[in-house]
């Protein structure tokens, strides 16, 4: 059912779930994300399985079957894909066994979404950093990697350092984890501390960024799916703005004003990114934008956390969007009006908690909640996200921000 290359004519036919002709989805990762796209595929009669590091994650709740495993194990990973047999593949995380992942698309196994090379290219910022500078010729940033803190330094303040300020981050991380602003040598050990810390496996390799001044940044969600025709078109929904604080998001809105031009560049850039790493589904295209210059930033090939706020605002949500794409079906990406999101934190350091404020937090004109469901609670781990439309965009965040502002996790 997935593109493979740039036709597929195959006519789609879905199953009914628990029955031999089920159509089966295995989503690898199953977070706040992954929770809607099980709901999403859930109500095109897909049967799900959810795969997590750890029970009962938010996906795991909704799912038609759940399953803990370590998927940076090649083996664990293999074996789970094997006694499911899915259909398809969804990678919803970046700590994945990509290997085995070739492996079982390469055998015939399965489908991996959008491909298995996607998936390895974008799991770690050098691997996409790469083909988007060096093999596309994208604008990017300055940047540099690095193994060492000496290495770090050298690629700051050598010869052809990017020199400071600059960011420093993990080449493997997610919502900002291991992110860090160096305004001086004074930063850097500190910066090496987090990064090292932030990592989403264990691993030493870093990237440094010259830092971009830039009006704003977007996520300009781009995705490849089937047309009528049996070939593969791209759609662009109208780009995201966000806040982010120490690299995680905070609240994002759309649209984001931008010029024609601004506009257009974005969509050629985020065009070309997709179309090399190929398949179908939804990709996150990060871009920092000043004036009408825009450099690429980077690409996740799933649903992107700033694209919450499309609960509000799309006639399909990302989620819809991607649920639709990987089965190749149609896909419509029309924004609806404007709307915002504004993200619900944990608080409290506690497992179980409890949500105050709720019927408080919906009773402000034009919002939505979602909660997680995450079993667990950290002081900034994001617990759950309000969403508000408007009239306008500065009217939305309004609303998003009280709302989120009236829900108050408690520990129990």
């Amino acid at each position: 059912m997935t593109a493979t290359g740039d036709r597929c004519d195959d006519p789609i036919r879905l199953g009914t779930p628990l029955t031999p002709g089920a159509t089966r989805v295995m989503l690898l990762g199953a977070g706040e994300l992954g929770k809607e796209v099980v709901i999403a595929l859930q109500r095109l009669g897909v049967e799900v399985v959810a795969v997590d590091r750890y029970p009962d994650a938010p996906a795991h709740q909704v799912a038609h079957r759940a399953h803990t495993v370590d998927m940076t194990d090649p083996a664990a990973l293999t074996a789970v894909i094997e006694a499911e047999r899915p259909h398809l593949v969804v990678p919803e995380i970046e700590a994945i066994a990509t290997d085995a992942l070739l492996a079982v698309e390469a055998a015939g196994t399965t489908t991996v979404v959008p491909t298995a090379r996607a998936t390895r290219l974008t799991m770690d910022r050098e691997g996409i950093r790469r083909l988007a500078a060096e093999e596309l010729g994208l604008p990017t940033s300055p940047y540099a990697f690095a193994d060492s803190r000496e290495e770090v330094r050298a690629a700051i303040e050598g010869p052809a350092g990017v020199g400071y300020p600059c960011v420093l981050k993990p080449v493997m991380s997610s919502s900002g984890k291991g992110q860090s602003v160096l305004r001086s040598d004074a930063d850097l050990d500190r910066a090496w501390e987090y990064a090292m810390a932030g990592g989403r496996v264990a691993r030493t390799r870093v990237i440094v960024e010259g830092f971009v001044a830039f009006d704003y940044e977007i996520t300009l969600l781009t995705v490849r799916a089937r047309e009528a025709d049996g070939t593969t078109g791209t759609h662009f929904c109208a780009p995201i703005g966000h806040l982010q604080r120490d690299g995680d998001y905070v609240e994002s809105w759309q649209p984001q004003p931008m010029s024609d031009a601004a506009l257009a560049e974005a969509r050629r850039i985020a065009g070309a990114v997709t179309a090399d790493l190929g398949g179908w589904g939804v990709f996150g295209v990060e871009l920092f934008v000043a004036g009408d210059r825009v450099l690429f930033s980077e690409v996740s090939p799933r649903p992107h956390d700033t694209g919450l706020v499309t609960l509000a605002t799309q006639r399909l949500s990302e989620f819809e969007l991607h649920a639709r794409a990987i089965l190749g079906l149609p896909v419509d990406v029309t924004l609806t009006g404007p709307g915002a999101s504004a993200v619900v934190y944990g608080g409290v350091e506690a497992a179980g908690i409890a949500f105050d404020g709720v019927a408080d937090a919906l009773a402000v004109p034009g919002t939505d909640l979602r909660l997680f469901g995450k079993p667990e609670s950290f002081t900034r781990r994001r617990m759950g996200v309000a969403v508000a439309s408007g009239a306008d965009v500065a009217q939305a965040r309004e609303r998003a921000t009280e709302a989120a502002a009236r829900v108050r996790p408690v520990a129990l």
